[in-house]
């Protein structure tokens, strides 16, 4: 359940680059459209699941001298790899070019996920309450 709220998330979160963004565009008619977002989505999860690992052992160095500013430069990378294979899979998905599109429009993809990822409410919160701590006497030991 909790990767299709994420897919959803990322798949809003690219709806609305699309929006803001000129470089980035999705045809089709408005199904197509929902679609093409869901299936870039998940597209754009698995190549930053792969790929974003490999990358960051790879240029380690990097990640250091920049103190961490490379990742947009990466994130970019991998949005307008997604692109591409959105392309080879004839979804019509298309981000332009590099810069400033890819890069910022990774940048805003990301950031809107964060956020509504933070804003709602998962599972493991609700598990946490469920049970209360055991109870402590006054020099802190639990009871058993």
């Amino acid at each position: 359940m909790g990767i299709l709220v994420r897919l959803a998330v990322s798949a809003f979160a690219l709806w609305l680059a699309t929006l803001i963004f000129d470089g980035i565009t999705v045809g089709g008619t408005t199904s197509k459209k929902v679609l093409t977002l869901v299936l870039v989505a998940g597209l754009f999860g698995i190549i930053n699941a792969v790929l974003r690992p490999i990358i960051k052992t790879i240029g380690c160095w990097a990640y250091l001298l920049t103190l961490g500013l490379i990742s947009l430069v990466v994130n970019g990378a991998l949005l307008l790899f997604t692109s591409y294979l959105a392309g080879k899979l004839d979804l019509p998905f298309h981000v332009d070019k590099f810069w400033p599109t890819a890069v910022l429009g990774a940048l805003f993809i990301g950031v809107v996920s964060w956020f509504i990822n933070l804003v709602m409410p998962d599972g493991k919160d609700k598990k946490d309450r469920r049970q209360p701590p055991p109870p402590r006497n006054h020099q802190g030991y639990q009871y058993r």
